[in-house]
């Protein structure tokens, strides 16, 4: 499979007139898929890594039972690949996610008249555990981050980078892609662009506004070493933090995840109040669904809460 980088114009036109000749290979069609999620629907770079990912071993495992055409992907075919995965030492939520890379593949193969029908449509789809989100404790992670209480340009930018997580909810590329023009309104807000390219404001609390001012006004043209760059977060060399250099930060500085900053953004908003269709907007989420996964954390939170405080309990 090729890339999913940008093509020029006349290739562009020959690629789309190839992908409805009918016939054509299996690998040929998860190329053309992946560049499609690319540029038309907009999905970042991490998640069109994942999709290929996951669409190249399900090219692999059709090849190893002869299917190299995608007319000859049938359901029988799809049914064996979801068990092959459950069988193999994948956790079930990797299983779940491969096995949603594939359907939404072969859906869209199917909407585009590439198979005669959906090899997929009828393969039962494996759950996805109904695990809920771990949330680090306020208090503790309160303690976390006070800890980071150096004054180096790194310590400044470390904290910065973590009460900025913690104070948004941010996706770690979110937060990665930000700018220096994205602080607006005196800084009060942050301009975030989402999944599909999708833009949101998002306000900011005055201990990240803090945090972000003193990086900006000490430390990040320390690091900068008078090279420029428009990225917000930079490096000890002067270069754009990624998303993997920032997943190391908040590992070395708070022993946890990007993830689960966001997280225990959504979960303490509404364990103080916040109502479930703010936390979508402030989260970026297109469906209220995916929010509602919250909405277990804080029923947990009340019902502790009632044990221990109802007289009767």
């Amino acid at each position: 499979m090729r890339g999913s980088g940008p093509r020029d114009v006349d290739e562009c036109l020959i690629h789309s007139h190839y992908w409805r000749v009918p016939g054509h290979s299996i690998s040929a069609a998860v190329d053309a898929y992946l560049y499609r999620c690319s540029v038309e629907r907009g999905l970042s770079p991490h998640t069109i890594d994942a999709y290929r990912r996951d669409l190249a071993g399900f090219v692999e495992f059709c090849d190893r039972f002869g299917a190299s055409d995608l007319e000859e992907v049938d359901r029988r075919l799809v049914r064996r690949f979801i068990a092959n995965l459950s069988t193999r030492s994948y956790a079930p939520r990797s299983v779940s996610r491969k096995a949603s890379s594939v359907r939404g593949f072969l859906a869209d193969a199917s909407r585009r008249e590439l198979v005669a029908s959906n090899p997929a449509a009828a393969v039962p789809h494996p759950k996805r555990p109904g695990t809920l989100p771990k949330a680090i404790p306020s208090q503790s992670l309160g303690v976390l981050i006070d800890n980071i209480d150096g004054d180096t340009p790194v310590d400044v930018r470390d904290r910065a980078i973590i009460e900025t997580l913690y104070g948004t909810g941010l996706r770690v590329s979110e937060l990665a892609a930000l700018v220096v023009g994205d602080l607006v309104g005196g800084a009060s807000f942050l301009v975030v662009t989402g999944k599909g390219s999708k833009q949101r404001s998002v306000p900011i609390t005055s201990s990240v506004e803090r945090a972000v001012a003193r990086y900006i006004a000490d430390s990040r043209q320390v690091l900068l070493g008078g090279r420029a760059s428009q990225r917000l977060w930079v490096g000890v060399r002067g270069g754009d933090l990624s998303t993997r250099d920032i997943r190391r930060i908040v590992q070395a500085r708070i022993g946890s995840f990007p993830h689960a900053l966001r997280h225990s953004f959504a979960t303490h908003l509404l364990e103080n109040g916040a109502d479930l269709r703010s936390v979508q907007d402030l989260l970026g989420h297109t469906e209220l669904a995916t929010t509602q996964i919250y909405t277990g954390v804080t029923r947990k939170h009340l019902t502790e809460t009632y044990e221990r405080s109802h007289p009767r309990a």
